[in-house]
């Protein structure tokens, strides 16, 4: 008998295994990416808030279930990302609060907003039943280096 010169055969077959190192590196690259952009993601719709001098910190209003009404600075009124007219924020404000303990909502109007449309929106939550309403504005930096500049002065004297 003449025996074939070669490679050796295989005594049980081949084995066939799946690398998945790359997939993992994918989704390990994925988780990263949403870990990031994630936090950047704000809830409702974008406005440019007024600016003060000492905001108070509302941390409710950063929760995923907070009731969240912007006002733009075209005076187009939002529950959450949703566009309403100010007559039909009441019957949906309701309908959001009725199963929850906590009441409060919060307004979140564009610096450039007419006042008129930010009371209306108000005098519509009230009208819904709303006893806790938060006005949420932002830090104003010229603000908070003035202030400092100022605290520095009345430690020298």
């Amino acid at each position: 008998m003449e025996e074939k010169k070669g490679r050796p055969k295989p005594k049980q077959g081949s084995i066939a295994d799946i690398n998945v190192t790359p997939m993992v590196d994918v989704m390990l690259v994925m988780l990263i990416i949403f870990m990031v952009i994630t936090p950047m993601l704000s809830k409702g719709v974008s406005v440019d808030m007024v600016k003060t001098i000492n905001p108070v910190a509302m941390a409710n209003a950063d929760k995923e279930d907070a009731v969240l009404v912007a006002v733009s600075k075209d005076g187009r009124v939002y529950l959450g990302s949703d566009q309403l007219t100010p007559s039909e924020l009441p019957g949906k404000v309701k309908d959001l609060l009725s199963s929850r303990l906590d009441e409060t909502c919060y307004v979140k109007s564009d610096a450039r907003a007419r006042y008129e449309k930010v009371v209306e929106v108000v005098d519509n939550l009230r009208a819904a039943g709303v006893d806790n309403i938060g006005l949420l504005t932002e830090l104003d930096p010229k603000a908070k280096a003035r202030s400092s500049a100022e605290f520095d002065a009345a430690q020298v004297k």
